[in-house]
């Protein structure tokens, strides 16, 4: 027990984070250490380091975005054209199914007038998360 208490109370040897160019003389010799200027300078030039190695890695994430946000758009437009003639060609299949039932003329009214009743909700719908968005932007708030 007694030499556990005389390990936790090791004397204190001095600051544990020195700057680079610091080396103690002599055990013997009264130095002061480094001063608070030098320091101060350490101090100084780390932080420039940290900002120049943040600046890079920041750069480097930019460059990593922008090389992928190309893919996103590319597979983003063959995404909207596929979808877009699958889209034609269910239109197309409806009016081809409907034909023999009603003919050709009375089909392709049916279809037409569906596109335009699902395109004018859509537009409702449309015109409604616009209005919240110009609700939350107006001065009153109430408009």
């Amino acid at each position: 027990m007694l030499e556990e208490e005389e390990r936790g109370n090791a004397p204190y040897e001095g600051p544990v984070d020195l700057p680079d160019e610091y080396e103690p003389e002599e055990e013997g010799a009264d130095s002061p250490g480094p001063s608070l200027v030098d320091d101060v300078l350490a101090l100084l030039d780390d932080g420039k380091t940290y900002a120049e190695a943040e600046m890079a890695y920041q750069k480097s994430r930019a460059g990593f975005a922008a090389n992928r946000i190309k893919g996103v758009v590319a597979y983003g437009l063959g995404t909207f054209g596929v979808l877009h003639l699958a889209l034609i060609a269910m239109t197309v299949g409806l009016v081809i199914a409907l034909a023999p039932l009603v003919g050709p003329w009375i089909a392709t009214a049916i279809v037409t007038l569906a596109l335009i009743a699902l395109g004018i909700l859509f537009l409702n719908l449309l015109k409604k998360r616009i209005d919240e968005i110009r609700d939350a932007f107006s001065e009153d708030g109430n408009e």
